[in-house]
This record gives structure tokens, C-alpha cells and sequence, in this order.
């Protein structure tokens, strides 16, 4: 598939394959488990339920079985169910990032090699970059039962088999060390980082998600649809003190990747991670602008050396 540079201003990536409505005749007819969540929209057409855990994780299954080459995809109880067109949003953008890399003369791997921190149970930004561009990935997570789920995933699915190597990282304080060797290099790293700054703010958030997708219905005792569990929704400090540290500390090694990056959430976060890359002296600094439905959201990514 061609490269092209997409607009910030027309929400999904322009390669992104999911514009538009869920194509659910053929969804169903690749994973037909999904029929019996397909209900009629209000305006139209065909949907599911986004309130329904249950519905939201078939209609990715489906997804990733219909576009991404899998056989096989599950979650556990309570893991974070991502949205699959702003997660591969944030890999085109990525693969945009390289081409013009190449374009400019600049060296760039022939094969692609991301570290994705966070990797989560469900794999997913692993899974979509082998589906979309053939990339090999390290993922990483400091929950060791997730990186034995994402495993049993990518045994399960021989697309997968070579290209996704899962590893724990045993303490929450380091991003690269004691999961990384100094001496790997990764094309560019990847990272979709917990926003909330506690419990009690994650909650807000979901309701605040709940609302955006209930047209009216009750949130009192919302359900997370999408779950996550504490580390993959909150931690000390939030987003911008999680993208601060992994900053300071992809200054010590900063030839482990080319490109750093990582996902923000929340505007009010650029501030303190603006001020971070400046102490840090990355030499180069880019912000991508990204936008899935109402969400707005934000790639950050920097490098130390041209």
C-alpha cells in the first residue's frame, strides 16, 4: 500500500480502512458470533450496542479476523478492549513519520522493528502493525498475566508467529531497563500510556465516555465498556508524568530507538512534556494531531539524533 500524508483536520488517517459505517454483512459473515450483537441504528442501517462489553469485544474480534489476518482474538475479564480505528491511526501516522524519513535520504531500516510499551493483554498495536505493514514488535507490560494473554495470542494466530515477542517488565518504575538491552535498537517506539491520575479520575473519565456514547441513557453505574485495568488506566501523576519519565529516561539511552513517541490524551498534559523534551535536548520534536469520532488526541515524538 502507497504512502501519502493525510490531512489533521479530516479524522481518520486517509489509509485507515475503517471510514464510515461497520460493513456488518461482511463482518458476520467472517465471525458470525457477531450476529447476535448487530442491532439497527437509529439513523439507519446497522450497529451494536457500545454499552455491551460482550458486543464491543466480538465486534473487534471480527475486525481483526476480517482486516488483520488473525484466527483467534479474546480478552480477559476486565482488560482494556481497544478501539481498533484510533489504534491504527496512530500507526499510519508512524509509517507517515518513516516514508518521510526516506524521502529526506534519511536512513531508515529496512526492516521495521517498534518496541511497544504498555502492550496490554490485548496486543493490539502489535497485532495491527503485522497486519498492515509487516512489522516485527517487542511489546512490553509490567502486568505479567497480560504479557502471558498477549502470548497466548500470538501463538494462536500463525500470522503472528516471528514478528511479536512479549516480555515483562518487573518494575512500574523503568520504561526501557530491566525489559530492554541497552544495545537494541528499535526503528521507533510506540506507547499508549495510562491518562488518568487515579482511580477516582478514571471513573470520571468513563462516565464522561459512557455519556458521549448513550445519547441520554443512564450513567449512575456505568460499565466499562472498553475495561482496563489500574496500571492501563491510571497511574501516579497521570499521562504527563508517565511521557515526563520516559522522557528523562530515553535521554540515557537515547540511540535505543530513532523516533520516540507516544500518545497524549489530554492538551492540558503538552505543556509539562514540551518542557521535559527541552531539558532533555531532543533534537527533533513533532506533534501529530489525531482525531477518532469525538475524541481528540495527540502523537508526540522526538529523537536525539537525525
Amino acid at each position: 500500500m502507497p504512502l501519502t500524508s493525510s490531512s489533521t483536520n479530516v479524522g481518520l488517517h486517509l489509509r485507515n480502512r475503517h471510514h464510515g459505517r461497520y460493513d456488518f454483512h461482511r463482518l458476520t459473515g467472517i465471525y458470525p458470533g457477531l450476529s447476535r450483537f448487530v442491532i439497527a441504528h437509529p439513523e439507519g442501517g446497522e450497529t451494536v450496542d457500545f454499552f455491551d462489553p460482550a458486543a464491543v469485544i466480538a465486534l473487534n474480534r471480527a475486525l481483526l479476523m476480517a482486516d488483520y489476518g488473525l484466527v483467534f482474538w479474546d480478552l480477559p475479564t476486565g482488560a482494556l478492549c481497544p478501539p481498533i480505528p484510533g489504534r491504527v491511526d496512530y500507526l499510519h501516522h508512524v509509517a507517515d513519520m518513516l516514508e518521510t524519513d526516506r524521502r529526506a535520504g534519511r536512513k531508515v531500516d529496512a526492516k521495521v522493528r517498534v518496541l511497544d510499551i504498555g502492550m496490554g493483554a490485548n496486543c493490539i498495536y502489535p497485532i495491527l502493525g503485522v497486519g498492515e505493514y509487516g512489522w516485527r514488535f517487542v511489546g512490553t507490560d509490567i502486568d505479567a498475566d497480560s504479557v502471558g494473554w498477549a502470548k497466548k495470542l500470538v501463538a494462536a494466530n500463525p500470522s503472528l508467529k516471528d514478528r511479536i515477542e512479549c516480555r515483562h517488565q518487573p518494575s512500574a518504575e523503568y520504561v526501557f531497563a530491566g525489559v530492554v538491552r541497552e544495545t537494541e535498537r528499535f526503528t521507533v517506539s510506540v506507547c499508549n500510556p495510562p491518562f488518568h491520575a487515579s482511580a477516582a479520575e478514571a471513573a470520571v473519565g468513563t462516565v464522561r465516555k459512557l455519556r458521549n456514547l448513550g445519547e441520554g441513557r443512564s450513567t449512575i453505574h456505568p460499565v466499562l465498556n472498553f475495561g482496563g485495568q489500574s496500571n492501563e488506566l491510571w497511574c501516579p501523576g497521570g499521562e504527563a508524568a508517565f511521557v515526563r519519565r520516559m522522557i528523562t529516561q530515553s535521554a540515557e539511552r537515547p540511540e535505543q530507538c530513532r523516533w520516540f513517541t507516544t500518545l497524549v490524551s489530554k492538551r492540558a498534559s503538552l505543556p509539562a512534556i514540551e518542557r521535559a523534551l527541552h531539558s532533555a535536548q531532543a533534537m527533533e520534536v513533532r506533534i501529530i494531531p489525531m482525531k477518532h469520532g469525538q475524541k481528540h488526541s495527540r502523537i508526540v515524538a522526538w529523537r536525539f539524533a537525525i
